[in-house]
């Protein structure tokens, strides 16, 4: 048990490079693709030191601010890129400002951001 609390605690002591590097790793040895764990460990250690505040962002948010007129093709764009069941896509866009998808590669943001707007969304990233 003390094991597993030393390795929690250097998880949490991460900084946001090495948790860059570590999800590198669990990608490329492991398959695993840790992009919403990544940050969330990554959060604790926002207010760390300023070199860590000038790396490039590499986790994106994509916002659904408004559905805008076609509602309906933005709930269909939206269950499409989710996953979710018509239901729950509706209960999303009905609820703006919400995130669509969260700790994304900045083409995954942009492509999504891109399906929204044509379908006539308001999105931003974050």
């Amino acid at each position: 048990m003390a094991d597993l609390k030393a390795f929690a605690e250097q998880l949490v002591n991460l900084t946001v490079k090495e948790v860059n590097e570590l999800a590198k790793i669990l990608k490329e040895e492991y398959g695993i693709e840790p992009a919403a764990a990544a940050v969330a460990v990554a959060a604790p250690g926002a207010g760390g030191a300023a070199g860590e505040a000038a790396e490039e962002k590499t986790s994106f948010d994509v916002i659904l601010v408004d559905a805008g007129a076609s509602k309906l093709n933005v709930v269909k764009e939206v269950k499409a890129i989710t996953n979710l069941g018509l239901k729950e896509a509706k209960e999303l866009v009905d609820s703006t400002p919400k995130p669509i998808k969260e700790g994304v590669s900045k083409e995954e943001a942009e492509d999504i951001k891109k399906r929204l707007e044509e379908a006539g969304a308001k999105v931003e990233i974050k």
